[in-house]
C-alpha cells in the first residue's frame, strides 16, 4: 500500500510539472506572438491574459482583446477570448467568442452579437500549427451596424485532403438568413419574397497555392489555385439556384472554366441581379431572351439549366459576355 502511495505521490508530481511547463511554455509562445503582430504594425492589445485548467485542461483566456490588421484596415474587439485544450492534447483547440463583440472595417462598425459561438480546431503538431480540420458553428448570429443581417444557424467545416496537404473540403449550412434592408429591398422589389432565406448550402474542394498554417496570420493568406464545387444551393421563397463548377485560378485570381447553373423562377433572379447592380440592364435584356428560348427548349420557361464560361476575366453565356468575372483572391 505504501509503494502504491509513492507511486500515485511520483505520477501526481510529474503530471503536475509537465501541467506547469506546459501551461509556461504556451503563455510565452502566445505572448510573443501578440508582441510580433505588434512589431508588424497590427494592433494586438489585451488588458488580462492567463492560461489556467490545472490539471487536465491548457485554457488560455484573454479579456478585452483587440486586434487591427493594419493591411486591411479590418479589427476586432472581443471583451473576452478563450482557446481551449486538454493538456495531453494541445493541437486540438476549441475556441469560444464572447456573446458580443464589436467588428471594425474602414467603412464602419458592426455590433455582433451571439447565442453561442465557437470553433474547434485540430492542427498538425509542429511550430507551423497546419491546419488539418476545423469547424464552425453560431447561433442567433446578429450583424448589427448600419446595414443589420441576421443569421439563425451557421455550421462551417473545413478538412485537408489525407493526401495533398494544399487541398481543403469546404462544407457550409446556413439557415434563416435575413440579408440587409438595404440590399433586401433592392432585390426583392416587385417580387413577392420572404424577408429571410430559407436556406444555403456549400460543398466544394479548394486547393491553394499552400497549406493553411500560422503564416496565413503571420505573413499572406493562401490563395485558391483550382476550385471544385460538387453543390451550391440557396432557396429563397420561390426562388431556387443550384450551381457545380470545377475552375482553375491563375496568380491574378482569374479563373477560367465552367460553372453549371440550375434556377428555378430565374426570371426574377435576373431581375435581381439587376436590381442589386451586379448585372448591367441591356446584358441582361440579351441574356434573358437567349436563356427564354433555351429554358423553353428544356420543357418548362421557368426552369433554367445552363453552363457559364469564365475565360479572359469575363463570364459568357455561350458567345454572350454577361460581364466581369468574380476574381478569386484573398486579402
Amino acid at each position: 500500500m505504501k509503494r502504491l502511495v509513492i507511486v500515485i505521490l511520483a505520477a501526481a508530481a510529474l503530471w503536475s510539472g509537465y501541467w506547469f511547463i506546459a501551461a509556461h511554455t504556451e503563455k510565452r509562445a502566445l505572448t510573443q506572438w501578440f508582441a510580433a503582430r505588434r512589431a508588424e504594425g497590427w494592433q494586438a492589445d489585451y488588458a488580462g491574459f492567463t492560461v489556467q485548467g490545472y490539471p487536465n485542461r491548457l485554457d488560455a483566456i484573454w479579456t478585452d482583446m483587440a486586434l487591427a490588421d493594419p493591411a486591411t484596415g479590418v479589427a476586432l474587439d472581443l471583451p473576452k477570448f478563450a482557446l481551449m485544450a486538454l493538456s495531453y492534447q494541445p493541437n486540438h483547440v476549441i475556441a469560444v467568442a464572447p456573446k458580443t463583440m464589436l467588428l471594425r472595417t474602414p467603412q464602419d462598425s458592426y455590433p455582433i452579437s451571439n447565442d453561442d459561438l465557437r470553433a474547434s480546431l485540430r492542427l498538425h503538431a509542429g511550430p507551423s500549427l497546419q491546419l488539418d480540420r476545423a469547424q464552425l458553428s453560431a447561433d442567433k448570429l446578429v450583424l448589427a451596424g448600419p446595414q443589420p443581417a441576421s443569421l439563425d444557424h451557421l455550421s462551417l467545416a473545413v478538412s485537408q485532403h489525407e493526401d495533398d496537404e494544399r487541398t481543403y473540403r469546404l462544407g457550409l449550412l446556413a439557415s434563416g438568413l435575413t440579408p440587409p434592408e438595404v440590399l433586401r429591398n433592392r432585390v426583392t422589389s416587385g417580387m413577392a419574397l420572404p424577408d429571410q432565406m430559407q436556406e444555403a448550402r456549400l460543398d466544394a474542394t479548394v486547393t491553394f497555392d499552400k497549406p493553411w498554417d500560422i503564416s496565413a496570420i503571420n505573413r499572406a493568406r493562401p490563395q485558391p489555385r483550382h476550385i471544385t464545387v460538387a453543390l451550391a444551393r440557396a432557396e429563397w421563397g420561390a426562388l431556387a439556384l443550384q450551381i457545380a463548377a470545377d475552375l482553375a485560378v491563375d496568380e491574378a485570381g482569374q479563373a477560367t472554366g465552367d460553372v453549371s447553373l440550375q434556377a428555378r423562377n430565374w426570371r426574377q433572379m435576373v431581375q435581381a441581379a439587376v436590381a442589386a447592380g451586379a448585372l448591367d440592364a441591356s446584358v441582361a435584356s440579351i441574356a434573358e431572351t437567349t436563356l427564354g428560348l433555351m429554358a423553353r427548349m428544356g420543357g418548362n420557361s421557368e426552369t433554367l439549366d445552363v453552363t457559364l464560361s469564365l475565360r479572359d476575366g469575363r463570364v459568357y453565356l455561350g458567345p454572350i459576355s454577361l460581364g466581369p468575372a468574380p476574381v478569386f483572391r484573398l486579402r
